[in-house]
């Protein structure tokens, strides 16, 4: 009884001591931004109420929706609402109610003690936004804009945007335009939604705060050549397309069904996606739309090479082999002999790292088929030189001497792995003072087989 005890001990102790599953990566904190037009033309009237008074009250209600909500911190920056117009002051903006947890209150406060009185500074109010997001490893900072007007102090909201998003500051922002079109000004800016009545308005602000908090699926299809999605098994990276941020790394699984495994995005990231095959095959500027799942396709039929030497092999240990495009300098890959590679199916050239280097041109990969590569078995030249000097080893075809190898001029002796052919050595040892001291050697090299040159017996 006491052994069976202590066995099952031993074996809590064991399964404990194993490798957890892993976790998965923590999503991240969602921080969004309210920039909110508090100009003079607020005041406006538009149906029930004052532009003003119906936008925030909206905003009251969606504030209080997200109270409960984990994983989000919100913030308030305003503009137009601390210097009277005229004069106008284009430097009106200010960061009302920073970033913090359960701030709603805060921020549906401060909108009513706030009171419209300015212009309407666009591009500097985004512009400043930027020090609004403290430093957050794994944040998603993300800009939700609205407005009754455009700019009116000449500067560029979209060339603002752009840079924000390109530095990695913001997500693709949010703009909301109350009781006018400006689709022709906000479009450049981000996503923008039109809300001309304030029907519009409660619709459109619910859905951005949605999208803004709701990842969506997609899945890749990596396709043969009879357009099915049969590859798998290779990982793929997601860049943000603007800032080139690293957003995600999945390797392609396929699920217990047979199809490729769905994945949850961020749907307000546009994406340039490289799938590692060799060579990479890309997609370009793939845009999400929230809530709907998205199916992408991309070319990447694939088959397989094999690199071996004949006869034993054991002079193959270690020895490489470059991989280029047909035609190309560009290195894709370096295997190993003793292994198989897989690639994109098409045509490539070989140079083996031999001595001397072999070229093989136009290997060609077929869609799931293993082609292989065989070169034959070096033969082994063993060089003795009896005194240090210089030296070295050349390939002879055709009366052409071909230069592959200098010889160690402080060695008296070396073995080299050399490829079936004819060679010869040139060498002086380094004592002798005239050229007509140099010597040659001729000599043969067969596959397998030693072949010992001497040089000063």
């Amino acid at each position: 009884m006491l052994i069976m005890l202590c066995i099952l001990l031993q074996s809590s102790i064991v399964l404990a001591q194993r490798d957890p599953e892993p976790k998965p990566k923590p999503p991240p904190l969602s921080r969004i931004l309210f920039i909110f037009d508090a100009s003079q033309s607020m005041l406006g009237r538009w149906q029930s109420d004052t532009k003003f008074n119906y936008a925030k009250r909206i905003m009251a209600e969606l504030l209080d929706s997200l109270a409960g909500v984990k994983n989000i911190e919100l913030g308030l920056r305003l503009y137009g609402h601390q210097h009277q117009f005229p004069p106008q002051d284009c430097s009106d903006t200010k960061l009302e109610v920073p970033f913090a947890p359960g701030n709603s209150n805060k921020i549906k406060y401060k909108l009513r003690s706030i009171e419209p009185r300015g212009t309407t500074p666009l591009a500097y109010s985004l512009e400043q936004s930027a020090k609004d997001f403290p430093p957050c490893a794994n944040c998603r900072n993300i800009v939700l804009l609205i407005t009754d007007g455009i700019e009116e102090c000449g500067g560029d909201p979209c060339a603002v945007s752009r840079m924000l998003q390109k530095n990695g500051i913001i997500l693709k922002p949010f703009i909301i335009g109350i009781g006018n079109d400006f689709n022709s000004a906000f479009n450049c800016v981000g996503t923008y939604f039109d809300a001309t009545s304030e029907r519009d308005f409660r619709k459109a602000l619910n859905v951005v705060i949605s999208q803004a908090l709701n990842s969506t699926t997609m899945q890749v299809n990596l396709l043969d050549e009879a357009g099915k999605p049969t590859e798998t098994d290779v990982n793929m990276t997601f860049y943000n397309a603007i800032s080139g941020k690293i957003m995600y790394n999945f390797i392609h699984t396929m699920n217990n069904r047979g199809l490729p495994d769905t994945l949850i995005i961020d749907p307000l990231v546009t994406y340039n996606i490289v799938v590692h095959t060799i060579p990479p095959v890309k997609i370009d500027s793939l845009s999400i739309i929230p809530g709907k799942h998205t199916i992408v396709g991309v070319s990447a039929s694939q088959g397989f090479m094999q690199l071996k030497m004949a006869g034993s092999g054991a002079a193959s240990k270690g020895l490489q082999c470059l991989v280029h495009p047909k035609g190309k300098m560009e290195i894709l890959n370096l295997q190993y002999f003793g292994q198989t590679g897989k690639y994109i199916t098409g045509e490539y050239d070989l140079q083996v790292l031999t001595l001397p280097r072999l070229f093989i041109p136009k290997v060609e990969i077929l869609q799931s088929h293993t082609t292989t590569i065989e070169i034959p078995e070096p033969g082994i030249a063993v060089i003795r030189k009896y005194f240090n000097g210089y030296g070295s080893l050349y390939l002879e075809d055709k009366n052409l001497m071909t230069w592959i190898y200098e010889l160690d001029e402080n060695q008296t002796q070396e073995t080299l792995y050399l490829q079936p052919g004819n060679y010869r050595v040139e060498f002086r040892p380094k004592t002798s003072r005239s050229s007509i001291y140099t010597v040659e050697m001729k000599f043969v090299i067969e596959s397998g087989k030693t072949t010992e040159v001497v040089l000063y017996k």
